[in-house]
Formats: C-alpha cells, structure tokens, sequence
C-alpha cells in the first residue's frame, strides 16, 4: 500500500492536497447494508478508494463515517487516515462533509472530496483530476469533472472554498457553494465514465456488471441472505 501521508512527490510536490472520503450513508436502497464494503475482485470500495487516493499522493485523508461505522472501521484502520464519525449522518451528506473538512489540517492547498461507492476509479483518475485543477482557467476555485454532459466524483476545491464553507450555515455544502458562485467553478469535460459511475441500488451492480462485466459483491457476512 501506498503512504498517503508521504505526499505524492514529481508534478504534483508542491501542491497539498487533503482528501475527504465520505463512507456514512445507511445504504437504503440497498437493503440497508454500507455501499462501501461491497466488494470488486475480493476487495471492498471503500479499500479501492483508499488505494487509488494514496497511490495519486494525497498528502491526507480523513474518512468521514456514519451508519455502520463499526462495520466499515477495521477495512480502512490499517491506513494513515483520520477516522471521523458522524454522530447523526441522517442529517445528510452535507453534514457529513463539513465533519471532514473540520478534520483536515489547515496546511492543505486544496480539496478533493471522494464517495466511497464509486467502484472503478482509480490512482490515474484522481491524477487527472489533479492535474485539471491546476490548469484550472484564472479565478475558478471548483473543479468539478463533468462526462457526457452530467456533473462526476471526485471534486476539487481550493482552501478558500473550504473555509467559505464552513463559516457558513450548517445546509451549505460544496453543492451549494457551486450554485451560488458558478462563475467560480470549471466543469472540466472528460470521457471518462469512471467519474459518473456509482452504485446506489442492486439495480445499479447489475448495470455495471453488464456494461463493463465488472461485478460487485457482498461479503459473506453482509449477503441478502444474512
């Protein structure tokens, strides 16, 4: 495993960046069981997201959990993370993502907000999405990957956003930053399909089973049948 907290070195060196993964929903579409540790390949999302975050050079993470936060904690207590819960995460993801961007240290040059039910990104995407930001045009402070037309995950912001955030009230998150300063933000068009594909519902797996013949699937302890 990569080391998050090293920092990724070459390009990137010189450019901080504090990871949020967020990981407290309560799966409801799902049969009320956590997204995040549905498995790819033996090896549940929320650890793919954690690897793809850490082989890109993410210089910290904190992962914000919720429902299930016993459950999901042993996947990702073996990484350099901040672990933070969510003592309501019913209250939404807003609430959850501002927890996350409280946790992170003030020495980040800017954010990266991941979703831990996004099952094929990885180290390369969230490059590319590093990359964009710092080509950013002049005066944009989201980078938000946009892919056929529809807004994608990860997104980017600047320490500026974050701190315009959190001074702010408790229902603005960066969804509703974005709308209230477009001209602040640069949907970067990409055809990548990796940023717009999530999994919310059983319905969802099997989408992706049959579009890309990757498939999803519980772990033993979490199977419809338990």
């Amino acid at each position: 495993m990569g080391c998050i907290l090293k920092g990724g070195g070459g390009l990137y060196s010189r450019l901080v960046v504090g990871a949020v993964l967020l990981a407290a929903g309560s799966g409801s579409r799902m049969g009320n069981r956590p997204k995040s540790l549905l498995e790819l390949g033996g090896v549940p999302l929320i650890r793919r997201q954690l690897i793809a975050l850490s082989g890109a050079g993410v210089d910290e993470l904190v992962v914000v959990l919720g429902h299930y936060a016993d459950q999901i904690e042993p996947a990702v207590q073996d990484f350099p993370v901040t672990l933070v819960r969510n003592p309501d995460p019913d209250a939404g993801q807003v609430s959850s993502l501002r927890l996350g961007l409280q946790a992170l240290s003030p020495k980040t040059d800017t954010v990266l907000v991941a979703l831990a039910d996004q099952p094929l990104i990885n180290s390369q995407d969230i490059n590319d999405l590093i990359s964009a930001y710092k080509k950013r045009p002049e005066g944009a402070q989201v980078v938000q990957p946009t892919v056929d037309g529809q807004p994608g995950n990860p997104v980017m912001f600047s320490n500026d956003v974050r701190d315009q955030i959190l001074a702010g009230e408790a229902r603005i998150g960066c969804k509703q930053w974005q709308s209230a300063h477009p001209e602040a933000v640069h949907r970067w068009v990409s055809s990548n399909l990796r940023y717009r594909t999530d999994v919310d519902s059983p319905e969802d797996i099997e989408a992706l089973a049959v579009r890309t013949g990757h498939r999803l699937r519980w772990p033993a302890h979490l199977t419809e049948a338990a």
